[in-house]
C-alpha cells in the first residue's frame, strides 16, 4: 500500500517496508507488509495481537524482519542498526522499562552519552529539555519515585533530548489518567517537529494524525485518512 504525501512531509522523512514478514518463535507475526509513509503524524491501530507493536519495533531494529526490507529515512534498518537507533527515538508503553539512571536529570543526560558533547553542553541540553517538559524542579528527584504521568514525561524527555528524526511511541497514553494522557498526546501531536508514529488504542488520538494504519491478524489491511480507517475498525469490531 502506498499513501500520497501528507501535511508537513519532507523528502527525507520516508518510512518504507517492502515485502516484510516477521516470524517470532516459529509463528508468523507480520505477513507481507508493503507500505511507504511520509506523513508527519502516523497512527497505528488494531486489536491486541494484530501486529501493530511488532511493526513499531521494526522501525528502530528492536525486531528484525524475517523477510523483506525496512528503510527509515534512507537507512536500511538491518544493515545500519547503530545509525538507525540514534535517529529513531522509541517511547515504550511503560516508562519504567526505559528509565535507567537514579535521578531524573541523570536519566536525561544518559541519552546524550557517546555523542561527543562537552559536559557543559550535556548539562545545558538536559536543563533545557527538563524545562520544556515541566520537570525542572525534579532534576535531582529519584526517577522511580515520580508519578505515572511524570515518568512518561521523563521517558519522552530522555528520548527527545537526543533530537531524533523519528519518534515511535508504543501506546504512550495507555497507563495514564485522562489529564496526563491529554498532555502527552498534545506533546506528540502538536509540539514535536520530528516525524511521529503512534501505536494506540485511543481512537480520538489516532484521529488527530495525518494518516492511519490498521493491522489485523498480522496483516496491514488499511492505510488512509484516519477517519476512514477508524470507521472501518469500528465496523469490524461492532
Amino acid at each position: 500500500m502506498t499513501v500520497a504525501d501528507g501535511p508537513a512531509s519532507s523528502a527525507a522523512q520516508v518510512i518504507e517496508l517492502s515485502g516484510v514478514s516477521v516470524d517470532l518463535g516459529g509463528k508468523p507475526v507480520l505477513r507481507g507488509i508493503d507500505v511507504r509513509l511520509d506523513q508527519r503524524r502516523i497512527a497505528v491501530i488494531g486489536a491486541n495481537g494484530s501486529g501493530k507493536s511488532t511493526f513499531a519495533r521494526l522501525l528502530n531494529g528492536l525486531v528484525s524482519p524475517s523477510r523483506g526490507e525496512v528503510r527509515v529515512h534512507g537507512l536500511d534498518v538491518a544493515r545500519e542498526p547503530k545509525r538507525v537507533r540514534r535517529m529513531v527515538g522509541f517511547v515504550f508503553t511503560n516508562p519504567d522499562a526505559q528509565i535507567i539512571m537514579p535521578t531524573v536529570a541523570e536519566d536525561v543526560a544518559f541519552s546524550l552519552r557517546g555523542r561527543g558533547l562537552s559536559r557543559s553542553e550535556v548539562t545545558r541540553r538536559t536543563e533545557e529539555v527538563l524545562g520544556a517538559y515541566g520537570l525542572s524542579d525534579l532534576g535531582e528527584a529519584p526517577a522511580h519515585s515520580l508519578s505515572g504521568g511524570q515518568k512518561q514525561l521523563l521517558a519522552l524527555a530522555s528520548v527527545l533530548v537526543g533530537e531524533p528524526a523519528l519518534v515511535v511511541a508504543d501506546e504512550p497514553t495507555t497507563l495514564l489518567d485522562l489529564g496526563n494522557a491529554r498532555r502527552v498526546a498534545g506533546l506528540l501531536i502538536d509540539e514535536l517537529a520530528a516525524q511521529t508514529v503512534i501505536v494506540t488504542h485511543d481512537l480520538d488520538l489516532a484521529a488527530r494524525c495525518d494518516v492511519a494504519l490498521r493491522f489485523e491478524d498480522g496483516r496491514l489491511v488499511s492505510v488512509g485518512e484516519p477517519a476512514h480507517v477508524i470507521a472501518e475498525y469500528r465496523a469490524v469490531n461492532a
